[in-house]
């Protein structure tokens, strides 16, 4: 994690005086895990793509509009970002979440790591999808296999389309994940 944490603070700000490092990846990879680590190793916040409502139909894609436009557009304009948060449970939004002008900030999920001018560091997580596809059945309940696998269709489709993978600074194994198994687009 050192040595990662080192590559990120070598990097220029890409979003007004803020690093943003995307942890990105498909489902069930182990994103979310290793983005709370990378925050905490870097004093940093984390805003993962959940936060924000994303249709099941309409795949990764959408959702970043949000993001940009109430977090960070502002940070580049070197003001705070805020949004509120999603909750999925209720099925309505939450508690508004403030996003200081900070030196580093992760966003993680599916189609952070975009190829968008905002991002400074990009971190691609994998698994196997059998492993993946058990990690969010056990989490989410089986009954949500269906969706899962339109979902897991539409991020392969995103990640084709971006080529997202290929743009990474980072390439971890998420059956690993302190391990970096390449560089860029690795």
């Amino acid at each position: 994690m050192d040595e990662l944490v080192k590559r990120i603070m070598e990097r220029p700000p890409s979003c007004g005086r803020t690093r943003v490092v995307a942890v990105d990846g498909p489902a069930g990879s182990g994103k979310t895990t290793f983005a709370a680590r990378l925050g905490l190793a870097l004093g940093a916040q984390v805003v993962h793509s959940d936060d924000f409502p994303v249709p099941w139909e309409e795949g990764p894609g959408p959702w970043f509009a949000a993001l940009e436009e109430q977090v960070l557009r502002p940070l580049a304009a070197g003001r705070p970002g805020a949004f509120r948060r999603y909750d999925w449970v209720r099925g309505a939004y939450a508690e508004p979440v403030r996003v200081p002008v900070a030196p580093v900030l992760v966003i993680e999920g599916v189609g952070t790591a975009r190829r968008t001018p905002f991002v400074a560091f990009r971190v691609w997580i994998e698994a196997p999808r059998q492993v993946r596809m058990a990690r969010v059945l056990e989490r989410d309940g089986p009954e949500l296999e269906p969706r899962w696998l339109a979902w897991f269709a539409a991020e392969e489709r995103w990640f084709a389309e971006d080529g997202t993978r290929s743009g990474a600074d980072a390439v971890l194994d998420g059956t690993r994940p302190g391990r970096i198994t390449s560089g860029p687009g690795g």
